[in-house]
């Protein structure tokens, strides 16, 4: 084995070298050893059992390290454990999941020009900062879906090492799309600076291009992938839901996806681009604003989610009126974000799976709980809401057994808030209390140290 940058050392040299680093090693300790084990007991005055969907009265959780051991009626103690009182009006309940983020950037007035200025060292700056917003909302994990420089990847790792605080990341890397499509990362650029993006950079144009995709983003260490078979509101195209992906191209990306136990998600606007993302064997439709009634039926009976994102439209409609956007891009916003509030109602009526995105980083990030709001408005009741943020997505990324529910043996991921968010579902935005894995990052409303240990990288 060859490993570069390194000389030759003579076998002396090499081997007296070997010795004082084993011995180093051997006596420091392990940057990632586990914690020892160590009991806790939240005491919380209701608790939402999201697989009954029921709003349970007094339930203790005793916590074992990073996960549930028990959960138990009423108020219980053990045998040296800590105790968190949770205050009498809290309601507590798992983690939340959203399934649709970009962390790694957050969309303002100066986006289309910051891309000239903003090395990716800024965006991966800015992206511990966004994590950190999104965990303190209450979002214990997320589904990263799409940048153009891998760096949630490095993000994802180093909220995994304790470096920085943030919600557990399942990333897709760079998003993948046809040339000229939404994820075309030169898309909008005169023609000498367009280049010609290769499916290294996730752009594809064949079915062959597909399976290259796929094959680079395992190299890559991404954790889903994410496909662009429709176009989109914020790229400077002239259509947001022309398909820009055939169904060969999107079966190749699904069936090597597979082979490398990928789940695909995939962003799809227009009924057309809807239709041949589930019969090509997507996981999950994102947005969906055009779905026709066609695709509503397609989706139930392929077990295809969707994720609404109704914040996004809400948000970019706003921003379109504003004068934010080129006049392309406004008319775009403008068409779509009057529609898939409706949508969304329509399919939760129709049958269809929903599972909670956002598109955080379209509007604020730390935001993303406004979703619960549109979700309601849009006829959902609030259990399903919040089910959709929990066991839902769970199963959605197929993490069931590790979160989406208070139940022993899952993460210890516990958020609560001041009051009945099924009687006043805009309490989700209210988060005052985050446990992650076993530790707290928000109590009484405020970050606690763990959170501070984390900034400062301890």
């Amino acid at each position: 084995m060859r490993i570069q940058g390194f000389r030759r050392l003579p076998l002396t040299l090499a081997i007296a070298a070997l010795t004082i680093t084993t011995a180093q090693a051997a006596e420091a300790p392990a940057a990632n050893a586990a914690p020892a084990s160590e009991l806790t007991v939240i005491h919380c005055a209701h608790l939402i059992d999201t697989v009954a969907g029921k709003l349970l009265g007094a339930t203790s959780i005793v916590i074992d390290g990073q996960r549930i051991k028990e959960v138990v009626p009423g108020s219980v103690s053990r045998d040296g454990a800590k105790v968190i009182d949770m205050p009498a009006n809290d309601t507590c309940m798992p983690g939340l999941v959203d399934s649709h983020t970009h962390l790694t950037s957050q969309f303002s007035k100066s986006t289309y020009s910051d891309q000239f200025r903003l090395n990716p060292a800024d965006y991966a700056i800015q992206s511990t900062v966004y994590a950190r917003r999104t965990l303190l909302a209450g979002f214990t994990t997320v589904r990263n879906l799409g940048e153009s420089d891998n760096s949630s990847i490095a993000l994802r790792n180093a909220i995994n090492k304790g470096e920085v605080p943030g919600p557990r990341i399942f990333t897709a890397g760079k998003f993948i799309g046809t040339t000229g499509g939404h994820a075309d990362p030169t898309d909008g650029y005169r023609w000498n600076l367009q280049g010609d993006p290769t499916p290294k950079d996730g752009i594809i144009n064949s079915p062959a291009d597909a399976w290259k995709a796929v094959r680079q983003h395992y190299k890559d260490g991404a954790d889903l992938i994410k496909i662009m078979p429709s176009g989109g509101v914020l790229d400077e195209s002239s259509s947001s839901e022309n398909p820009q992906m055939t169904i060969d191209e999107i079966k190749a990306v699904t069936t090597a996806a597979r082979d490398y136990g990928f789940t695909v998600a995939a962003h799809a606007h227009g009924a057309e681009a809807i239709r041949r993302a589930v019969l090509g064997g997507v996981d999950s439709i994102e947005h969906g604003t055009f779905m026709d009634d066609q695709d509503m039926q397609l989706m139930k009976q392929h077990g295809t989610w969707y994720v609404p994102t109704i914040i996004a439209g809400e948000f970019v409609m706003g921003k379109a009126k504003e004068g934010w956007y080129p006049p392309q891009v406004a008319r775009k916003a403008l068409e779509v974000g009057p529609k898939i509030l409706a949508t969304a109602g329509k399919a939760y009526k129709a049958g269809v799976k929903i599972a909670f995105g956002t598109d955080a980083g379209v509007y604020p990030h730390g935001e993303n709980a406004q979703e619960f709001v549109y979700l309601v408005q849009a006829g959902i009741p609030p259990m399903y809401a919040i089910q959709a943020a929990t066991t839902h997505a769970a199963t959605l990324l197929k993490h069931q057994d590790d979160f989406g529910s208070i139940t022993a043996g899952k993460y210890a991921d516990v958020v609560a808030v001041p009051g009945n968010p099924l009687d006043d579902i805009s309490l989700m935005k209210k988060v005052d209390f985050v446990m992650k894995a076993g530790t707290v990052y928000k109590q009484h409303g405020e970050p606690t140290d763990a959170d501070l240990r984390s900034n400062l990288g301890m």
